[in-house]
């Protein structure tokens, strides 16, 4: 009945009704589930969410495994190194409801609906594919962007699905990134502690542009560009639009 579910959603549906469009093609989908079958299922399953989610969990975390295993040298995990890290993206998304569901509430961008944050950890696939999701976490409208108790309970979950690794320290080899929501010593210090690799956003202030001038010469390093070359910059100035060629 779950398989009739993800299916259905795969194909573009967005209610448990929409599983009628594999019933259209018995030949293609053999034996669907009923829509009362699939309510009573639901609201099985909605009776003890915790155990079911850790269930489901468990058992996507079996299957990557076995897929990557598999998958041999194309797998996403072939190889990993600190130089050459496996890439979990974090980000929040807006999700509109129409109507007053549970959970929906005013959003930060004056809409209303929900604020899920994804990790869609998504382990990047690099030039070769996109992607694949490997944990989320519902939230109400008004969730915080930057609330880092919520951004630590998604990279546990996706830790937990990379095959192969310690979750509770995965080390280098790992890179978790961002955009400035994780921009908090908190989270920094939860990446810190796990000897995780990360890459996180965070906004500069005004004065920018003059702190530059307080950091030391032997704290800079050369900044590389998506190619892995060194980026030769542009003329270190006071301008703020001006980038200086190394970071720190």
């Amino acid at each position: 009945m779950l398989l009739d579910l993800a299916i259905s959603l795969a194909l573009g549906g967005d209610a448990c009704r929409d599983a009628a469009l594999l019933r259209s093609e018995p030949g293609v989908y053999g034996r669907v589930a009923s829509d009362a079958t699939i309510s009573r299922t639901i609201t099985a399953l909605a009776a003890d969410v915790d155990r079911v989610e850790k269930a489901v969990a468990q058992a996507t975390a079996a299957a990557r495994q076995h897929v990557w295993g598999l998958a041999g040298e194309a797998a996403p995990g072939h190889g990993e190194s600190a130089g050459d890290p496996i890439i979990i993206d974090l980000d929040a998304t807006l999700v509109t409801s129409h109507s007053d569901k549970e959970l929906a509430r005013p959003t930060f961008k004056k809409g209303y609906g929900f604020h899920p944050l994804l990790a869609l950890a998504f382990v990047d696939h690099g030039p070769d594919g996109t992607g694949e999701p490997m944990a989320g976490l519902l939230r109400s409208g008004n969730a915080g962007s930057n609330t880092a108790a919520d951004h630590e309970t998604v990279i546990k979950a996706a830790l937990k699905q990379v095959p192969g690794i310690n979750p509770a320290r995965p080390g280098k080899k790992v890179l978790i990134r961002t955009d400035g929501a994780g921009g908090s010593k908190q989270l920094l210090g939860f990446l810190a502690r796990r000897g995780l690799s990360y890459s996180i956003g965070f906004t500069l202030p005004m004065s920018t542009p003059e702190l530059y001038h307080l950091v030391p010469e032997h704290a800079w390093q050369d900044a590389y560009n998506a190619d892995g070359q060194v980026h030769d910059g542009q003329p270190w100035s006071s301008s703020p639009t001006s980038s200086p060629p190394k970071t720190c």
